[in-house]
């Protein structure tokens, strides 16, 4: 099956077609709640970006072919790597709330993952997922369907998190907001505050990160500015970090974009030593 060449929305009965003539057996269904809005697990739905990252553990690389309001096609690498590369395509049945996946290439090629939601309240989102698997004899069908809700398992709670800490970081003031985005944060005695690098700081409603590189302190925001991904755990190599949730990377001394994607990091505030007073603060 192909998307509509017009790049709309599937109707159910399209997106029904099957993929092949090897009957699909039903071999579990996967339920949850959680914790983010309807809005926010459909944006996670539709963002193919963050499987290889946020997922790492069950995906290798992804090499995305096409989108639309129907939803996405890429080639997906498997963990581990003896496991193969899929083609993988995800539509959206907006008019009933759901979508499904279909493997069309690859191992389990055939396979087609139906998942409902339902918003359960402002920031509680209802799961439901079936799991239809082609050519599965009746006496495997269990053993299938349990380690398909484990992975599913995984990757739900790997996708609950981010968008949790997603919308906390969307929630927070935005820096310089108000009179006292100018204040200095007092960050005590220098030489101590070495002892404790890397050190998050919350300053002007957000929060930072002072490294050491090699010898110069550095400070830089703690949060990614594509999808406010968290910083402030990233190991530093070269001085350089990656954000953990879409791969995007950054020179901790520019805030620039080092991986030709464009994106900047927010501007830091200054940070004050004086040595001979062995005092350190933030300031602006």
């Amino acid at each position: 099956m192909r998307a509509p060449a017009g790049g709309g929305t599937l109707s159910p009965e399209d997106s029904r077609q099957p993929m092949s003539q090897v009957p699909l057996t039903r071999v579990s269904v996967y339920r949850r709640t959680v914790g983010a809005s309807i809005d926010l697990v459909w944006e996670n739905v539709h963002d193919w970006e963050h499987l290889p990252w946020l997922h790492r553990s069950s995906f290798r690389h992804i090499e995305f072919l096409e989108s639309g309001p129907w939803g996405w096609r890429a080639k997906i690498g498997l963990q581990p790597e003896t496991a193969g590369e899929i083609l993988l395509e995800l539509v959206r049945e907006e008019s009933e709330d759901r979508y499904v996946s279909r493997t069309l290439e690859g191992p389990g090629a055939g396979t087609e993952i139906w998942t409902r939601l339902a918003a359960d309240g402002a920031d509680r989102t209802r799961v439901e997922v079936e799991f239809h698997v082609p050519g599965v004899a009746p006496d495997h069908a269990e053993a299938v369907g349990a380690a398909f809700v484990a992975l599913y398992t995984r990757l739900w709670d790997e996708d609950e998190s981010m968008m949790v800490r997603r919308t906390a970081e969307l929630a927070r003031r935005p820096p310089g907001e108000g009179a006292a985005s100018a204040a200095a944060r007092d960050l005590g005695r220098l030489s101590e505050l070495r002892t404790r690098l890397p050190l998050v700081v919350a300053h002007r409603g957000r929060r930072f990160r002072i490294v050491d590189l090699d010898g110069e302190l550095v400070v830089h925001a703690a949060w990614c500015p594509h999808w406010q991904g968290p910083l402030d755990a990233c190991e530093v190599h070269a001085g350089r970090i990656r954000c953990p949730w879409h791969g995007y990377e950054f020179d901790l001394r520019s805030g620039r974009s080092s991986d030709g994607r464009g994106l900047r990091l927010a501007p830091a505030p200054r940070l004050e030593l004086d040595e001979a007073a062995d005092t350190a603060r933030l300031v602006g």
